[in-house]
Formats: structure tokens, sequence, C-alpha cells
């Protein structure tokens, strides 16, 4: 008899229920679990439909939301077993400043769960001060999507960077550094793939509005992959999406060495780390100057994402954990 479990979250567009969630319903089935997705957000009423189907669940798996303490006391209560699931620093404000009220709703949250999946170290660490049933569960892919034909022979050095509006801040952060490097490198084009426009007076940009369809291709079709991340208590939550899309799609990667992105990219291995400016724009220089090498550092880095980052990989630790729990 198939076990019954709910992943209850603020929406299916939302990248953590689609990557934490959405994308292992066929091997939970497989397992012997009948997954079910519910939208928790959306007033009281999809409050109290999401109580109803927590009762008649074995498993519960709250995906990032907390609530004030008496809504999370229902949960709880009618909750056979409840799994707390984090892919964001939800206890700070994003701006990575503390947050009084969202550090005691996270407190409040991940004492009473039965376990709590992180994933990230950093958030681990974190959750570990308040609840010691957590595990490291890093956020995977399902690298199949990504096996796409290589690049065509371009004249162009195409960047690609994937985001959305909430996280603009973060590619135009690091404009400036790509508008340098134009001067240097022939022929640099940026692609960005987003629900918002970006310009530049200096290269050619090419929006591409987000689609789940076309993502992987858009990514693959790039030379390099892109990953800024400045480092506060929002962004050190980060699970390093953004680096396993682009390595995945056999693309070498230059990004931040913040949280999980400085440990999946291996300096000069599968990317390059930067933190200021000025190694920014040198780290663009220097892979369009070693252009002919990118295929490899970018297989390397596949190689590693399908061994430890796939979703067949990680889905057999969460079976483990959920047979223990």
């Amino acid at each position: 008899m198939h076990k019954r479990i709910l992943f209850l979250s603020k929406g299916v567009n939302a990248s953590s229920t689609r990557y934490r969630a959405l994308q292992y319903f066929p091997l939970y089935l497989e397992s012997g679990y009948t997954p079910v997705h519910s939208t928790i957000s959306g007033g009281l009423f999809a409050f109290l439909v999401a109580l109803y189907q927590a009762s008649q669940a074995d498993i519960v798996v709250l995906l990032r939301k907390t609530f004030p303490a008496p809504a999370f006391w229902l949960l709880r209560a009618v909750s056979k077993k409840l799994i707390f699931e984090l892919d964001d620093a939800i206890f700070s404000n994003t701006d990575g400043s503390h947050s009084k009220t969202r550090m005691s709703r996270f407190i409040n949250t991940v004492r009473q769960c039965d376990h709590v999946f992180a994933g990230n170290q950093y958030l681990a660490e974190i959750t570990k001060a308040y609840q010691a049933n957590t595990s490291l569960v890093p956020t995977a892919l399902n690298t199949q999507k990504y096996s796409l034909p290589a690049k065509p022979n371009s004249k162009d050095f195409v960047l690609v960077w994937i985001g959305s509006r909430s996280t603009k801040k973060y590619i135009a952060g690091i404009l400036p550094a790509i508008e340098k490097a134009a001067k240097t490198v022939p022929n640099l084009k940026l692609k960005v793939i987003a629900d918002f426009q970006l310009e530049s007076d200096v290269l050619p940009v090419k929006n591409i509005p987000w689609a789940e369809t076309t993502e992987a291709a858009e990514v693959s079709s790039a030379d390099v992959g892109l990953a800024p991340l400045p480092a506060d208590n929002w962004t050190k939550g980060k699970c390093a999406l953004k680096v396993l899309q682009y390595l995945s799609a056999g693309l070498p990667v230059i990004s931040s060495p913040t949280s999980a992105n400085g440990y999946v990219v291996d300096h000069l291995k599968s990317g390059f780390l930067a933190e200021n400016e000025s190694e920014w724009s040198q780290s663009i220089i220097s892979a369009y100057e070693q252009r002919e090498q990118l295929p490899i550092m970018g297989e390397y880095g596949r190689k590693r994402v399908y061994s430890e980052f796939n979703i067949n990989v990680v889905f057999k630790n969460i079976l483990k954990k959920l047979e223990s729990i």
C-alpha cells in the first residue's frame, strides 16, 4: 500500500517547488509513495484545505513557508509526520539583515518538526542549533534535461545568466565588469534569461523570457555561465541552482565563491571564482583566451553534477531519511 506524502508550498511555479518536490514525483511513485502537492498560499480557504489534506497524509513536507504560531500549531496537530524543507535563508531579510519575526517563526517551525531537509551546509548548521534531526539535502537536477547537442561554432563569445526580477541586482552588479571585458574580448555578448530587460550601451544584450520548456536549450547554446552572488546572510542560503544548470549543460562557470557556489565550482577545473570587479573582468578575458579548453572544463563540471547532484543520486538519500522517519 502506497504511503501518501503531501508537499505544501507557495505555488507550483516557485523554483523550490519544482526542484525540491515536483521533479521527484515519478521517483516517489516508483518507491511506494503517492506524492501530492497543494498550494498553501492564498488565504484562509487555502490554509483550511491544506489542513484537511495534511490530516489525510502519512507524511507532510512543508517547503520554505513559515506561519504565525497558532496557524503552525494547527498544521502540526493534524500532521502524523512533518518535515520542513528550506533552500533559502528564510530566517533573514532578503538584504541579509536580521529579522526578529522571520527568525522567531523559523525557530518555532523547525523545533516542532520531525525532521528538516536543508539545501546547503550553511542552512544545515543554522538549523541544527534548534533541531538535531537535520539532514543536508542539496538541490538536484534532472541532468538528462540538459543533455543537448553541443553549441555550434560561432564567432560570438556568449555569456549567459539565468534568473528573475528578484535577483536582477546580482547581474546588474557585475555589468560594469562585463562591459570592461568587452573592450578586450571581440564579439562578446550577454544573454539574460529572465522576466525583465537588461540594457547596456557597451555590448549587445539578448533578453530571453524565461520558460521551463526552453531554459535548457537557451543555456546550452552559450559559452560560459555567470553566477554572481555577493556574500551576506541571505545569499549564504542559496543552493547553487544556476551553477548546477550551467554545468549540467556542459558550460564552464564564472561564479562568486559565496556559499554553495564556491563548493560546486572547482576553480580552474570547471570554471573561475571571482569576488570583485577586476577578478570578474579578468575571468571573462581568461575564459575567452582559453576558449579551446572550455569544453574540457564544462565536461569536468558536468561529470561532477551527474555524480553528486543528479536527482536519482539525491533521491536515494531522501528515501533513506523518509524510511528512518
